[in-house]
């Protein structure tokens, strides 16, 4: 008997079903527990995923990849650039090293590529997303608040960016910020 065949799709927020939310969610939670509760994915983190694209991949009926880009404005060396953020990167626990993350991602990327100046996310995954172009920022990162720019030290380093045919030229060493928004900054 011959496995399923993947099938990845692109969907909005607003294409997604009730059902197909409760199953990213339930996926997004069961691929990011862990015994640190400040490190298990949170409603926060389940916003934040909301809004833009989404790439599903189902096998045989069952969604075992996640990733979602949504529209954000990074400003990077000093430039506001309109970006694609990375969302709820995510394959089913069970069902890792498979290549389902490489295949949403691929999809991720390539819809950034089309649609932004930039692409951007926050990880502590960096070999995975070199593979796919993605590099390390290795300025300072800051949060954007109405009293000014915030530091955030602790997320140097785990910021990656991707650039696409519209990216101006910019300096990694430069500094990059994000807009403020509750949880995760970045």
């Amino acid at each position: 008997m011959t496995a399923p065949a993947p099938r990845l799709r692109r969907l909005t927020t607003a294409e997604l079903s009730d059902d197909e939310r409760r199953a990213l969610r339930a996926l997004l939670d069961a691929a990011f527990h862990e015994p640190d509760p400040e490190e298990r994915f949170s409603d926060d983190d389940w916003e934040h995923a909301l809004g833009g694209t989404h790439a599903v991949l189902d096998l045989g009926g069952e969604i075992v990849a996640h990733a979602s880009v949504v529209e954000r404005e990074i400003h990077a060396d000093g430039r506001p650039l309109r970006t694609g953020y990375v969302e709820a990167v995510a394959t089913r626990p069970g069902r890792q090293g498979e290549g389902f993350g490489t295949i949403v991602m691929t999809e991720i990327t390539a819809l950034i590529r089309d649609g932004f100046e930039l692409g951007a996310l926050g990880t502590g995954a960096q070999h995975f997303y070199e593979r796919l172009g993605w590099q390390v920022w290795r300025g300072p990162t800051s949060v954007r608040a109405p009293g000014g720019d915030v530091p955030t030290p602790l997320d140097d380093g785990f910021v990656m960016v991707l650039r696409t045919p519209t990216t101006p030229p910019l300096d990694t060493a430069g500094p990059i910020s994000c807009d403020w928004r509750p949880g995760d900054a970045w």
